[in-house]
C-alpha cells in the first residue's frame, strides 16, 4: 500500500512537470517563438494558454509593441567640413520574430542594427548640407528625417531582419564647444556680405528706376509742354478769326470795344492821363460821337 502511494505521487508529479513543460502563455503585445533545438519553429501572436512539447521545445519572448531608441550624440562632418554634434531618436517594432531571431537574436542585438544605418544614413545625408543651412528653419528638417527615415528602413529590409523602421528623427545637430565661436562670428561675417550686396543691388536698382522716372517726367512735361504751345497757338489763331470775322460785319463796334478793352489796360492801375480834346478817347469819354 505505502509502494503504490509513492508510485502514485511519482506519477503526479512527473504529470505536473510534462504539464508545466507543455504549456506556455502569450500575453498581450508579446511574440512567443517557440524553438526546437535553438530553431525556430512557429511565431505565437495571438494571447493565451498555448502547448508545446515539453523538454524539446522551449519558448522565446520577444516585444510586439513599438519601441523607441536614442542614439549616442554623435560626432558628423558637414558638407562645408563643420564638425557638429547629433543626437537623434528611432522609433521601430519587430514585423517578423522568427526572422529577427534567426539573424540579430535579441532585442539589443537589433538596436545594435539600427544604430548602424541610421549613423551611416545620418553621416551621408548630413555630409551633403552645410551646417548654415542645417540650423535654419527653412532647410526643410522634415524632408531629412523623411530621407533618413526611408534609407534606414530600405538599408534594414534589404538585409531582412525583421524590423520595421516607423521613424527616424533629428533632435538636436550642435557644434563642439570648441568650434563654436568661431563658427559663429564667420556667420556673421558671411551674412554681412550678403547683406552689403544686397544693400549695394538695392541702391543701384534705385538709381536705375529714379533715373528712368526722370527721363519719363522730362519726356512728359516737354510733350505736355509742346501741347499746350500748339493748343495756345490754336486759339489765337480762332480768335484771330473771330476777331476779323467781327471786324468784318460791324468795324465800328470792333473798333469801340477795342478801344473799351484798351481802356481796361490802361486805366487799371489808376493813372492821370493827359489827352487832346479832340482825340477820339476824349470824345467816348465825353459822350461825343
Amino acid at each position: 500500500m505505502k509502494r503504490k502511494s509513492i508510485t502514485t505521487l511519482i506519477a503526479a508529479v512527473v504529470l505536473i512537470i510534462l504539464l508545466a513543460g507543455s504549456t506556455y502563455i502569450v500575453k498581450e503585445g508579446e511574440y512567443k517563438v517557440v524553438l526546437r533545438f535553438g530553431e525556430a519553429m512557429r511565431t505565437v501572436e495571438q494571447p493565451g494558454l498555448k502547448f508545446k512539447l515539453p523538454f524539446i521545445e522551449n519558448v522565446s519572448e520577444l516585444p510586439k509593441y513599438q519601441m523607441t531608441y536614442e542614439s549616442s550624440p554623435t560626432s558628423i562632418l558637414t558638407k562645408d567640413q563643420k564638425p557638429i554634434v547629433v543626437d537623434n531618436y528611432t522609433v521601430w517594432r519587430i514585423t517578423n520574430a522568427s526572422q529577427f531571431l534567426r539573424t540579430v537574436q535579441s532585442v539589443s542585438g537589433g538596436v545594435q542594427r539600427i544604430d548602424e544605418a541610421v549613423y551611416n544614413s545620418v553621416r551621408r545625408k548630413l555630409s551633403e548640407i552645410n551646417y548654415e543651412n542645417i540650423i535654419s528653419e527653412d532647410t526643410g528638417r522634415g524632408n531629412i528625417n523623411d530621407e533618413i527615415t526611408k534609407d534606414v528602413s530600405d538599408a534594414l529590409s534589404r538585409d531582412n531582419y525583421g524590423i520595421e523602421v516607423i521613424d527616424v528623427r533629428i533632435k538636436r545637430t550642435d557644434l563642439p564647444e570648441e568650434n563654436k565661436q568661431s563658427v559663429y562670428n564667420r556667420m556673421i561675417s558671411d551674412r554681412q556680405s550678403i547683406a552689403a550686396r544686397y544693400l549695394s543691388e538695392g541702391d543701384e536698382e534705385s538709381k536705375k528706376i529714379t533715373s528712368k522716372a526722370d527721363r519719363a517726367s522730362r519726356e512728359l512735361m516737354a510733350q505736355a509742354e509742346a501741347d499746350s504751345k500748339k493748343i495756345i497757338a490754336e486759339g489765337e489763331g480762332e480768335a484771330a478769326r473771330i476777331y476779323n470775322q467781327a471786324y468784318g460785319k460791324s468795324p465800328q463796334f470792333y473798333s469801340f470795344y477795342r478801344t473799351l478793352q484798351s481802356y481796361v489796360t490802361t486805366l487799371k492801375n489808376e493813372p492821370v492821363i493827359m489827352i487832346p480834346i479832340d482825340s477820339p478817347y476824349a470824345k467816348i469819354l465825353m459822350g461825343q460821337k
